[in-house]
């Protein structure tokens, strides 16, 4: 896998973490632990793709 290839499954990857930390959010049987669970794995995602473009 290309580095290319990689930086752009890790961008889907936020972009669907995303998606779900809105609709835990917009669903009140979310519990606040969940969705900072899900903010953490995005915050990782978001600097590994900054790392490798950078690079």
């Amino acid at each position: 896998m290309t580095v290319d290839a990689h930086i752009e499954e890790l961008r889907k990857k936020h972009e669907a973490l995303s998606a779900e930390v809105e609709d835990a959010q917009r669903h009140p049987g979310s519990s606040d632990l969940e969705i900072a669970e899900l903010k953490k794995q995005k915050l990782k995602l978001k600097e590994e793709i900054q790392r490798l473009t950078h690079e």
